[in-house]
């Protein structure tokens, strides 16, 4: 294959509307694969980034990362896949592969010159600008895709390539599983793969959420216990309760309150991204020996651990599914939380 066109959606400005368009993808590399894109999901990172929220970027934006396709073409020095192939790309598409993080497999953490590359608004290391997944093609380096097992379904396999790994890597890491109480707090995109994968990993969870409207579903996603944070009674009821907090929501919390849920030595991780700076009270800490930490996604070898975690156990993002002609109609219902739980593009229709 050489350098081709392939149809996308785009944001051309800041703040302006998606549109359809066509974009360059490079030809292919000694190690790369060209992926028949077949679904996108629709991350709220996708939606600060072509809003401008993350300071200034270089437009025209094709957002999307995370992506489920088939494997189209492959260049002469590739292994690992083959035409035919189910494969996925996350949020990152290289990194500089030297660092001790990159050499540890978490690629995510890269301290290389520019860390890892972004799968979109992203200079390669090739000097182009990256663009992601709501296109019909994309050209990636084989060791940045990952297998997506047969057991799962493209469509709803698509979320986990962020939402899935955002949520997967804090619960391995701090060892989530039998004896172990975890809180999610927020049931979005992020909290409902985090309550579905800590339920699977064997914790008792608990979703906290403003509010009970969502409790039947948080309980049928494997919910042991809800409560809204939006009643006072809450905090103290469940003080010192928790091992584990991930804070999936982006809003501004209360994080002494949150903390103050934390056992002795607990730990509460914030995943999400809040406009405005986090202020804890050393107190909160330091009483109970608790800590506040963060984590991002995953590296290669956790998000394909996470995919096969997920076909084992038939976990799945609950999706909501769109024509390419619906982006902008789902970017709205995505910020007036209108989504239960992730909309993916069926990229067919681009």
């Amino acid at each position: 294959m050489t350098h081709t066109t392939v149809h996308a959606y785009a944001a051309p400005a800041p703040k302006a509307p998606l549109e359809r368009t066509t974009i360059e993808r490079r030809a292919l590399g000694e190690h790369d694969i060209l992926i028949d894109i077949k679904f996108a999901g629709i991350c709220h990172s996708d939606i600060h980034t072509v809003r401008g929220e993350w300071g200034h970027e270089t437009f025209p934006i094709v957002p999307g990362h995370e992506i489920a396709g088939i494997v189209a073409e492959v260049g002469p020095g590739v292994t690992r896949y083959a035409p035919g192939d189910r494969v996925g790309v996350g949020c990152f598409v290289d990194s500089c592969r030297e660092c001790d993080n990159c050499r540890a497999g978490l690629q995510q953490y890269c301290t290389g010159e520019s860390g890892p590359v972004g799968t979109y608004a992203a200079t390669d290391r090739d000097g182009e600008f990256t663009q992601g997944g709501y296109s019909t093609h994309i050209v990636v380096d084989e060791n940045y895709a990952v297998r997506i097992p047969e057991a799962l379904l493209l469509d709803a396999a698509a979320p986990l390539l962020c939402a899935g790994i955002t949520l997967y890597s804090p619960l391995a890491h701090w060892q989530a599983g039998p004896g172990k109480k975890v809180a999610v707090v927020g049931l979005g995109g992020l909290g409902h793969m985090g309550v579905k994968i800590a339920h699977a990993m064997g914790a008792e969870v608990t979703v906290l959420s403003q509010s009970l409207r969502k409790k039947d579903d948080g309980l049928r996603l494997g919910a042991d216990h809800y409560h809204a944070t939006s009643d006072p009674a809450t905090f103290l009821a469940l003080a010192d309760t928790f091992d584990l907090i991930l804070n999936t929501v982006s809003a501004d919390l209360d994080l002494d309150a949150y903390l103050g849920l934390l056992k002795t030595g607990g730990t509460m991780v914030q995943l999400g991204a809040p406009e405005n700076a986090l202020t804890v009270s050393p107190g909160s800490l330091y009483r109970r020996r608790r800590s506040f930490a963060g984590s991002m996604i995953g590296g290669i070898p956790e998000t394909q651990e996470m995919l096969d975690f997920c076909a084992e156990h038939g976990i799945a993002s609950e999706i909501e599914l769109i024509p390419a002609d619906r982006i902008n109609e789902a970017y709205e219902r995505v910020l007036a939380s209108d989504v239960r739980y992730r909309f993916v593009i069926d990229t067919s229709t681009i």
